[in-house]
């Protein structure tokens, strides 16, 4: 479980600006749970890293804002039984939720006009529905 994780192309986190912590999880496990720290917490400070070229660091400071507790970033994984693959689990999560808070902006939508047929069409059938339902009324029935 050594060596920098990749975030996005050519971009990746040193180990030693990971910080791990383990404790005991809930859940399965049986008699082996209560003896084995299996539950991993990884935490990532984001404010201080150096690993993130500056644009990325504002735009996943400003996207993770809810997430971060004094410029630290957490990410904990308890669902295995091994505390090797919490490990690995807690990697990647950190890993795609710091590629997704990276991630560039979505290109601004460009307004279109709708299609003049198009309207002519959805107005033609606007009437024809009209007339359908006016059709239906029991006025002259008599």
């Amino acid at each position: 479980m050594s060596g920098p994780y990749v975030i996005r192309g050519s971009v990746s986190l040193p180990e030693a600006e990971l910080m791990w912590r383990f404790s005991r999880s809930s859940g399965p496990g049986g008699q082996h749970v209560n003896t084995s720290d299996t539950q991993v917490e990884l935490r990532f400070d984001l404010v201080n890293t150096r690993a993130l070229p500056p644009v990325w660091k504002e735009r996943a400071l400003e996207r993770l804002a809810g997430r971060l507790a004094d410029g630290v970033v957490t990410v904990r994984a308890s669902e295995h039984r091994s505390q090797w693959r919490n490990r690995e689990t807690a990697a990647h999560r950190l890993a795609a939720l710091l590629a997704e808070a990276t991630a560039p902006p979505p290109r601004s939508r460009r307004p279109t006009k709708i299609p003049r047929g198009i309207n002519e069409r959805r107005l033609r059938e606007k009437k024809r529905r009209a007339d359908t339902k006016r059709g239906r009324s029991g006025r002259d029935w008599t």
